[in-house]
């Protein structure tokens, strides 16, 4: 040993204080290492890996020297913004540590670590940077910066990322007012500032600088995608909550494109936008320092900038000796790198057997499938043959799996049904999944097999299944649900074969007849992504083709000028496509088409598809059908303009006004025809006799163009709002489409804000009614429908004092006969319908009729 509570001072020239009940030896911040023992281990950097370990290392008796290249403790921890809220996440995992640790503030858990340094006695050396390690297991050689060496048995790598931010990848990103760190948001004060980036980082940079309203600060905060999906959930409320109360402006699908001084100029789906900044705080997460890293000869699991190093179960990497645990690994998380510094000395002292503190999270998981193995041989099994999980390590893997679920499936049984939402993404491991497609030119089936993804489809473009999946054989399958699945395509490579392989099972799903991958190879080498703002025009009508159009997510309108006047003429959603009739038929585009909403849609060269019609002659004549039923469409209302011209004008308008009405991105709308509407009521007093006497359905409310009125309902939408963040993750996607609250509901209030429709509301729960034929016979209860006010009052028991909880529509699931809105209507003047079919059929119907 170095130095214990018995031994002497071996270095007698030097200083050192004297910590803990044990009197172990500190390292002081200055001086020169003595040569006289070779340490067990050396652990590089002090963060919450490091520090655990050296405290592990301490209380077990072992040899060891904590390098820290800093003047002080855990320089991670330290440069968060001051009074941060740390918070101890992942809540599954417990905790095992010579290190306390609960969620608290950045000063306090600094405190707690301090002492657990000066507690344990740990060995530590700080301003001691490390220029290089050389040699080999057993016997390696630490050199300092300042030219002093270290000898160890083994080394700790915990150096973390933090030092190697991300930039952003725009002109002027290196102008003198943009940083990549905020140590005290109360020293800004009356700026306008815009911080880039959606992570936890960003969003409590963001919130710090509002935290004090004296301090005036306008604050911009820029997300590059449309959800939060690496935040933390109570992150995302309190950002979402300061944004309600205008504190703070969120632009979601944003990136900084030109950065002068004064102002950043943006690129949103809408268009650029310019906004005036003093400065930019970028939190863009960072990366491993790679050439030092590769320098003492650990390789890496990829090529890209965000991969991480190869490493065993126990942490070694693949420089014998060397172990790396922390940030580093791929562990952000503060319990998992307090975790793995316990678990790393553990391995090194030789206790082979000790299992990782998630280990019985995942056994459980494991347990019902029908072949046994160990978590261990799972985790490589997924890692090798998942496509997706290729270019993760074995610990990425293995914390991935926390989120999502390993399912298995007999022959024949069903994965997903075709128009079942799409929730989950599915990676097969073993086994097959067939596809039973219905695409509009041809029918048939399409075998996946492991390695491949299902689901992907309906999950990026937010619709429902365009196919249904049954298992081929005997079949596991790892369930990644969405927000875990975005978080993973966070990753550009990994979001590249997702992307390819969506692209080709659109193709296929859409056009069938036989092509199989290396029919699309060329086709899908020419594809490109687009996106459209709300309102934009894709194609003109009459320009000449550019290619084939797929719709990714989002919804199109189709235009024709007929007499002069725009007349719409169909709508087409997420996993249509457009532009194959100027493709076979003259080479202008027939129609006009627009984004109904925001949009991604992705081209493929014109060229390139013909090329593929002439190999393929049946495809070519399936399309011809298909643009000749289109053309006949066309012919028709042209022929017939004059006649129906006040049909077409009406429902072209009624087009534009349900789009307004937000019914472009729903999956289930109510709509009324106050034509055959009586105002009887019948379907708000069935809404909420099938939901305890609160109904979920406004009848007057809402907007109305025409005859058609959109009452204030749920639109189920195919993104849903309400569901961006809920902490208890209470609203959930149901097997029919419908967006329901379950019981969980605190009544936050976070959906009811985040709903641009208005169609959720806050209530207690009335006390019980008596039922429908209490009331018939003895008058007992208010009667059919919502009780008044005045009933609830004298009824309710402490009802007032009950927790609100959110109220919405939920398509009355599980009910038989579906919606009670539409059943109880004696007139048949309310239905439910998707926007395709009532926005399609409705203008050919009324115009034949």
């Amino acid at each position: 040993m170095l130095a214990s509570a018995a031994g002497p001072n071996i270095y007698p020239n030097r200083e050192y204080s004297q910590c803990g009940a044990a009197g172990r030896a500190v390292y002081p911040a200055r001086g020169r290492i003595g040569m006289a023992e070779k340490f067990r281990t050396v652990i590089v950097g002090s963060g919450p890996a490091g520090l655990s370990a050296a405290a592990h290392a301490a209380a077990t008796g072992i040899s060891h020297l904590l390098l820290e290249k800093a003047d002080h403790l855990s320089d991670t921890v330290r440069r968060y913004q001051r009074g941060k809220h740390v918070m101890a996440a992942p809540p599954q995992l417990v905790l095992r540590a010579d290190c306390e640790f609960a969620a608290n503030s950045r000063e306090k858990i600094l405190e707690i670590f301090e002492e657990t340094i000066k507690g344990r006695g740990v060995n530590v050396r700080y301003q001691a940077e490390v220029e290089a390690i050389t040699g080999a297991k057993g016997d390696f050689t630490i050199t300092l910066t300042d030219g002093q060496t270290v000898a160890a048995e083994t080394v700790v790598l915990a150096i973390g990322t933090q030092g190697n931010p991300n930039r952003m990848a725009c002109p002027g990103a290196e102008a003198p007012h943009v940083q990549y760190q905020l140590d005290d948001p109360t020293e800004y004060i009356d700026e306008h500032i815009v911080v880039v980036g959606g992570g936890d980082a960003g969003i409590e940079n963001a919130l710090g600088l509002i935290a004090d309203p004296a301090q005036a600060n306008t604050v911009t905060l820029l997300n590059r995608s449309g959800e939060f999906a690496t935040a933390k959930g109570a992150n995302v409320q309190a950002l979402l909550e300061a944004a309600e109360r205008g504190q703070i402006s969120v632009l979601r699908s944003a990136t900084p494109s030109v950065v002068e001084a004064g102002r950043l100029t943006v690129a949103t789906p809408e268009g650029t936008a310019a906004l005036p900044c003093d400065r930019i705080i970028a939190r863009l997460g960072s990366a491993a320092p790679r050439k030092f890293v590769e320098s003492l000869g650990i390789r890496f699991t990829s090529e890209s900038r965000n991969a991480f190093p190869e490493l065993t179960p126990t942490f070694e990497s693949t420089a014998p000796g060397i172990y790396v645990i922390g940030a580093l690994a791929g562990y952000p998380l503060i319990k998992h790198c307090l975790n793995q510094g316990y678990d790393v000395i553990e391995y090194i002292a030789g206790n082979g057997d000790l299992k990782p503190a998630d280990e019985p999270i995942l056994e459980k998981k494991f347990a019902h499938l029908p072949v046994q193995r160990s978590v261990a041989q799972w985790l490589d099994l997924f890692r090798k043959r998942i496509e997706i999980f290729r270019g993760l390590s074995t610990l990425q893997v293995r914390e991935f799996m926390l989120d999502s679920e390993v399912r298995a499936y007999g022959p024949g049984e069903v994965v997903f049904e075709r128009n079942s939402p799409g929730a989950s993404l599915f990676a097969i491991a073993e086994g097959a999944i067939e596809l039973e497609l219905a695409p509009k030119l041809h029918a048939r089936t399409l075998t996946v097999d492991a390695g491949s993804i299902v689901g992907e489809v309906a999950l990026i473009s937010g619709r429902r299944h365009g196919a249904t999946a049954r298992a081929v054989e005997s079949c596991i399958a790892v369930e990644i649900p969405r927000t875990a699945a975005l978080k993973l395509m966070e990753a550009k490579e990994i979001a590249d074969v997702v992307n390819r392989i969506t692209l080709e099972r659109q193709l296929l799903e859409i056009f069938g007849l036989g092509l199989k991958h290396d029919h699309l190879e060329e086709l899908l080498a020419t594809a490109q992504a687009l996106q459209v703002a709300p309102g934009a025009v894709v194609v003109n009508e009459g320009e000449k083709g550019r290619g084939l159009y797929i719709i990714r997510s989002g919804s199109m309108m189709i235009e024709k000028e007929i007499g002069g006047k725009t007349v719409f003429l169909s709508y087409i959603p997420a996993g249509g496509y457009f532009g194959e009739m100027a493709l076979l038929a003259g080479g202008s585009h027939s129609a006009t088409v627009r984004a109904a909403n925001r949009s991604e849609i992705v081209r493929f060269e014109l060229e390139a598809f013909r090329r593929l019609l002439e190999r393929e002659p049946e495809l070519t004549r399936a399309m011809q059908a298909e643009v000749a039923a289109r053309r006949r469409i066309d012919d028709f209302v042209e022929e017939e303009k004059e006649k129906f011209s006040d049909v077409v004008d009406m429902y072209s308008s009624i087009a534009g006004f349900l789009v307004n009405q937000g019914i472009a991105e729903a999956t289930d709308v109510l709509l009324i025809d106050e034509t055959l509407c009586i105002g009887c009521d019948n379907c708000e007093k069935a809404c909420a006799d099938t939901h305890d006497g609160l109904s979920r359905l406004d009848r007057e409310a809402g907007h109305t163009f025409a005859h058609l009125h959109v009452p204030t309902s749920c639109r189920h939408c195919e993104h849903p709002y309400c569901m961006t963040d809920c902490p208890p993750n209470a609203i959930h996607r149901g097997h029919d489409g419908e967006v329901f609250i379950d019981e969980t509901c605190i009544g936050c209030g976070n959906c009811q804000r985040n709903c641009p429709y208005g169609v959720i509301h806050m209530d207690h729960i009335p006390p019980k009614k008596p039922g429908l034929l209490s009331w018939m016979l003895f008058g007992a209860g208010p009667g059919p429908g919502e009780p008044d006010r005045a009933w609830k009052e004298e009824h309710a028991k402490n009802a007032a004092d009950s927790p609100k909880v959110a109220i919405k529509c939920d398509m009355c699931a599980g009910k038989t006969g579906g919606p009670a809105c539409v059943r109880a209507c004696p007139t048949g003047a309310a239905i439910r319908v998707a926007p395709e079919n009532f926005l399609t059929v409705g203008l050919m119907n009324r115009a034949r009729g």
